[in-house]
């Protein structure tokens, strides 16, 4: 496997200090009034400057450290890919949680968000506000994912003085972060409203090219997203927080161009050199289960053929025993942009949204359809409407390599809405084309996987936890990262009090409320 070692100054043990291991201590930690004269010289450079790693690290543009923040974690256990490389000992997709592939995620949202979104706060709050704004909707983007991998996390108390910082709860982060997005939301719609010429063009590298209106509107759609999050141990919370998304004068995602979709120049996204160059990952059997079953258009956008088996799209069963190079050449994963998040989802939320008496401003299967539309014209597809009437379901998965690893189908819900179903039946449809549209995203995915139970994915053939994480339960986190345990232990042990269990993957988090979904 194709995997580099991080090497980490000692200095630095614990980047939850991270602020600290940067060569401009002094500057960053000073209590800045706003941006001087020398900065409106240079077109707001001293602002504008900490964007770039902010952009490049809430999903990495780099392929080794995505695959260390990602592509081993979420993107296995949300059941989009899964690899055909055999492992040593201590392997995610066993559920033997590997610490040295596990720490990215975290250092690098230090690094490289959450050092950044303080210098941008420093240098710009209460003065260029605007700038203050958009560092604060990246960061929640970034942050929120940080907190449903790890549980509690160094939030509100990152950047003040000391050499320990307890962390803050999940539920106090979140509650923070709606904070944060409604200032945002706020200040963005007072500027769309004044006709304001944006600051930010030249420094945005997504598809938004600094438009003040659609970083509102991508910050209302998140709002959503994460009010959805917690629907199970706040629906009072969730209710409210959806409905001032949908209800605010700039509203969420409606159309093809509202997507949140990096444009960096000369780029594409990590996952596919991962898959074709290194053949470190491959499609999974659930994807070809499940969209096989349906003979869903987008499997030829989102996988190409593998040598075995042109032609065909085959995907490899996770957490199988690999003991055969046969499985590297499954179907590989093609995707050449990095998206945080798609119109489809928005409209998918809403359907859940609509599905639990919520003012959300259409009828489930309206909303559940549109998401289809949606997913599709992202694609450049037609055929819509048509395959929103498919009636089949999923199929059975056959391994060609070994019997061992077959499966019967679990996720047996039709794509044609049934209006006539259960909530239950109609919010696994919902997920199941939500989880679809979102491919190769597997954070989100993951997360949704955890709060609902849907799709309904294969068990893992292989446990090899030792019986800390059963197969029928799978991942809910990542453990803590070992740099904490050393370099701040007052934060680590504050942590694992909030987490109302063992530090390890089998402790669900906050919002993952071991209770039916209605």
């Amino acid at each position: 496997m194709i995997i580099n070692k991080l090497k980490t100054s000692a200095i630095c043990i614990s980047l939850l200090a991270a602020v600290s291991c940067t060569s401009d201590f002094e500057n960053i930690n000073t209590n800045e009034t706003g941006a001087s004269n020398k900065d409106l010289e240079q077109d707001y450079n001293n602002i504008k400057a900490p964007f770039g790693p902010m952009f490049a690290n809430v999903l990495i543009l780099t392929a080794w450290p995505y695959q260390y923040q990602q592509n081993l974690q979420a993107d296995v256990w949300s059941g989009y890919m899964s690899s055909g490389a055999g492992f040593a000992t201590g392997n995610n997709h066993t559920y033997s949680l590997n610490d040295g592939w596990n720490y990215l995620a975290w250092e690098e949202a230090y690094k490289g968000i959450m050092a950044n979104a303080l210098r941008i706060k420093q240098r710009a709050q209460g003065k260029y506000d605007q700038f203050y704004s958009i560092s604060l909707i990246i960061k929640v983007a970034e942050m929120s994912r940080i907190t449903d991998i790890y549980g509690p996390i160094l939030y509100s108390k990152y950047g003040t003085e000391g050499t320990s910082w307890t962390y803050d709860s999940q539920q106090d982060v979140y509650n923070q972060m709606f904070e944060e997005l409604d200032f945002a939301v706020t200040d963005l719609t007072k500027r769309v409203a004044a006709k304001e010429a944006t600051l930010f063009a030249s420094t945005d590298v997504s598809t938004y090219a600094g438009s003040y209106e659609k970083w509102a509107r991508y910050a209302n759609s998140l709002r959503l997203r994460l009010a959805m999050h917690i629907v199970k141990v706040d629906p009072a919370l969730a209710k409210t927080q959806a409905e001032k998304s949908l209800n605010s004068t700039i509203g969420v995602m409606k159309t093809a161009d509202d997507a949140m979709i990096l444009n960096p120049p000369n780029y594409s996204n990590p996952v596919a050199a991962i898959s074709q160059s290194w053949t470190d990952i491959n499609m999974s059997a659930d994807i070809e289960s499940i969209m096989g079953g349906y003979n869903d258009p987008r499997l030829a956008s989102y996988f190409i053929s593998g040598p075995a088996y042109p032609g065909q799209f085959k995907g490899i069963r996770n957490g199988i025993d690999i003991t055969d190079a046969h499985y590297r050449d499954f179907s590989k994963v093609n995707s050449s942009q990095t998206v945080w998040m798609t119109t489809a989802e928005v409209y998918f939320l809403r359907a859940e949204g609509a599905l639990r008496g919520w003012n959300v401003g259409g009828t489930a299967k309206d909303l559940y359809e549109a998401g289809i539309a949606a997913s599709f014209a992202q694609y450049g597809l037609s055929g819509a409407a048509a395959y929103a009437q498919t009636t089949s379901v999923a199929k059975d998965y056959d391994d060609p390599t070994s019997t061992i690893n077959d499966a019967v189908a679990v996720n047996l819900v039709p794509v044609k809405y049934n209006e006539a179903g259960t909530n239950e039946q109609q919010l696994q449809q919902i997920i199941t084309q939500k989880w679809i549209c979102g491919f190769p995203e597997g954070q989100e995915a993951w997360t949704e996987w955890r709060r609902t139970g849907y799709p309904k994915l294969f068990k893992i053939v292989k446990n090899t936890s030792g019986g800390v994480i059963p197969t029928d339960l799978g991942v809910r986190r990542i453990n803590f990262i070992n740099s904490e345990k050393a370099g701040n232990k007052v934060g680590y042990e504050s942590g694992v009090a909030l987490l109302n269990g063992p530090d390890n993957g089998a402790t669900r988090l906050w919002w993952d409320v071991n209770k039916g979904n209605f």
